[in-house]
């Protein structure tokens, strides 16, 4: 299989050049050049696999001339060993035909758990048969970069650098990230908001001088390896709750588009989806954009729902690539007015975006209010994401019948402050975690400035 970029400049690669390469070189983000297309009935024939099982069969289109079926299976079933729930994304149910995947029973709590723990055994892999070292660079809103840090630090081929807005991600997910002490490890805490560290990760990939010959690699969502590994869990949810015979609906909360841009590919490869439901906060670009075409910055907001303080996202450039015919000219075109300007998209392929993607934007006073309003329902505590979720699915569900499942992306112990905020009590770290705010912690603030994050990048970096 070759990957392509969205912006049509960058050459063709397969699967292990695009896992080490992260960004194309002409700043676009790679994708399949053409997707994996399952039946009905081998879908069906996929139902009660555990699911490593039904990963490896999800995944393996997109790696086959790179990796070994063997290697592959490996990785995977290491991956979800390390998950503390035997179902690794188990259902819970709401109410009728509501229900919650929860997808935060990995190390780090978090949905990002899914993608990170494979793809530092897959990046771990790939190197080590290359020879090659190489160095990580990641933004994170909080969740993304303690997994990355979780599945990159054991590894000899490594060194992982992310950033993190400092004081901008709660104490917890700080800390999952700082705690980890390990001579490949180097936690930024850059004095800016979530976009800042995103772009300073994306300047250095297109100039990487200053690394002086070595190579940079991406573990967010840029990484087409993260994006393939979240298809996964719609393909098991679906099959849970009765699919493929019958569709089903999803409330995706999301900042930077690749959680649900994972779901929309699931549904192009043959899921039978109803609705794709975009949730997001106050950061509601991606809100604005499908009900109104607006695709308008804003100014970022600090809210009780930080993963998704997020005003570009980049995933939404792999959806628009679609929309738009895949005609790279017309997306780089389009993504340098966006760097600059607001823009509008073009009237027929917006209307393609409002086929394809439902969406609904909670302020922070209403998501307690749902959180205090489903624990009474069912004694049951939703992340303020979640509650993003559930409240933008019960706003947009446009047939009961259907089953609606909304992403639980988090642990509420990772935000205890608006389960406090809504009247209960804050919940306590599973025992693993149990001395969390205890251990030691290691990170380095510097300001929102490239050659200095640059600087120290260049200077911790262990040379071969």
């Amino acid at each position: 299989m070759k990957y392509i970029s969205t912006r049509g400049q960058a050459p063709a690669m397969n699967f292990e050049e695009v896992l080490l390469a992260g960004l194309a070189s002409d700043g676009g983000l790679y994708v399949p050049e053409e997707l994996p297309q399952f039946s009905k009935e081998t879908i069906a024939s996929w139902s009660g696999l555990p699911y490593n099982e039904l990963a490896f069969n999800v995944i393996q289109p997109f790696v086959a001339d790179c990796i070994d079926d063997s290697e592959l299976k490996r990785m995977i079933d290491e991956t979800y060993a390390g998950f503390n729930h035997t179902a690794v994304a188990p259902l819970k149910e709401l109410g009728t035909n509501e229900w919650v995947l929860e997808l935060f029973h990995g190390p780090t709590l978090a949905f990002k758990d899914f993608a990170l723990q494979l793809l530092g055994r897959l990046m771990d892999y790939a190197l080590k048969k290359r020879g090659e070292h190489l160095v990580i660079m990641g933004a994170t809103s909080g969740d993304t970069g303690s997994a990355a840090i979780e599945g990159c630090c054991h590894s000899e081929h490594l060194d992982i650098f992310i950033l993190h807005p400092h004081n901008r991600v709660s104490e917890v997910q700080r800390r999952q990230m700082t705690t980890i002490i390990k001579d490949n490890v180097f936690n930024i805490a850059l004095e800016g908001n979530f976009d800042d560290c995103q772009q300073m990760v994306k300047d250095s990939f297109a100039n990487q001088d200053f690394l002086n010959g070595m190579k940079l690699g991406a573990v967010n969502s840029i990484n087409w390896a993260r994006i393939m590994s979240q298809i996964v869990y719609y393909f098991s949810a679906s099959l849970a709750l009765g699919g493929p015979h019958r569709e089903v609906s999803f409330s995706v909360p999301t900042g930077n588009f690749g959680d649900i841009f994972a779901g929309y590919l699931a549904k192009q490869m043959g899921l039978p989806v109803k609705q794709l439901v975009v949730a997001t906060n106050r950061n509601d670009i991606l809100h604005r954009v499908i009900s109104g075409n607006d695709m308008s910055k804003g100014e970022l907001v600090h809210t009780l729902s930080p993963s998704m303080d997020i005003m570009v996202s980049s995933n939404f450039e792999r959806m628009l690539f679609d929309v738009y015919g895949r005609d790279g000219a017309e997306i780089s075109e389009l993504m340098s007015r966006f760097s600059k300007e607001s823009v509008e998209l073009d009237p027929a392929r917006w209307e393609k975006v409002r086929e394809l993607f439902d969406s609904y934007a909670v302020d922070d006073e209403t998501t307690c209010d749902v959180i205090k309003q489903v624990y009474a329902e069912t004694e049951y505590l939703l992340d303020p994401h979640t509650a993003i979720g559930v409240k933008a699915a019960r706003e947009c569900n446009r047939d009961p019948a259907v089953p609606m499942i909304t992403l639980a992306t988090a642990h509420p112990v990772k935000f205890p402050e608006p389960v406090v905020k809504a009247g209960l009590e804050a919940p306590q770290l599973p025992a693993h975690m149990s001395d969390l705010f205890e251990r030691e912690e290691q990170l380095q603030v510097l300001d929102n400035d490239l050659a200095t994050v640059q600087k120290f990048v260049a200077s911790h970096v262990h040379t071969e």
